[in-house]
């Protein structure tokens, strides 16, 4: 069951499709729920999208496409029963989608190791990302420092954009926390019942952990990197 959040805005994006064939942007998102911030907005389509209601449409930033209407779920394209009381979901003209740079506040956590494990700080900052960078799900950034993963392009200074998460398969690169005080950026493997955080750099070794030592809190999703 959706929210009323959700409903009213699933409805119109599709309102916005049926009339112009592009998808509303961020701002105008915003806007039209009265929220506060782009960050809500993505919030709220990253529920509808889990659940199977819209599908962004890939490499472009403003592009969502409606699969289905909460009331009874009718595919987008498919007639409706012609005595539904909901307005009937049509399929938008083709267009081409026009170009768009949203831009989400992530929250900023201070810094990770991708070398020897160093503290995690909480912060209360926030960065603006790319919303195309980033897919389903709640997402956060962290400060990387150290040249552990230089090999898999990870270098001392950039941002890791992190989806949250508190499981992942082997050969993920995840945020780990090390006996809940620790945090490092590594590739996870599981090897004879114990948890192995390998480097991307032949110059460290892994580190190997009982697996109540580590927990899982999040895989990467994509990085930033400023150019000076």
């Amino acid at each position: 069951m959706l929210t009323a959040k959700q409903h009213e805005l699933i409805r119109f994006i599709q309102q916005r499709l049926e009339e112009t064939g592009i998808s509303p942007s961020f701002e105008e998102m915003k806007e039209a729920l009265d929220l506060k911030s782009k960050s809500g907005v993505h919030r709220l389509i990253s529920a509808l999208e889990e659940r199977g209601f819209i599908r962004r449409l890939a490499n472009r930033a403003r592009a969502l496409e409606v699969i289905k209407m909460p009331e009874d779920a009718t595919p987008v394209g498919r007639s409706a029963p012609a005595n539904d009381p909901v307005a009937r979901v049509t399929t938008p003209a083709p267009a081409a989608p026009e170009p768009a740079n949203d831009i989400i506040d992530v929250p900023l956590h201070g810094r990770i190791a991708a070398g020897a494990p160093i503290e995690a700080l909480e912060g209360q900052s926030s960065m603006p990302v790319p919303a195309a960078l980033l897919g389903p799900g709640e997402h956060y950034a962290l400060e990387v420092s150290g040249d552990s993963m230089i090999e898999a392009g990870i270098f001392d200074g950039d941002y890791a954009l992190i989806k949250r998460a508190e499981s992942a398969r082997d050969g993920e690169i995840v945020v780990a926390l090390v006996r809940n005080e620790e945090a490092t950026l590594k590739y996870l493997r599981r090897e004879n019942g114990m948890i192995r955080l390998d480097p991307a750099n032949g110059a460290y070794d892994p580190q190997v952990y009982q697996p109540h030592e580590v927990a899982v809190q999040g895989k990467l999703a994509g990085l930033l990197r400023r150019y000076h």
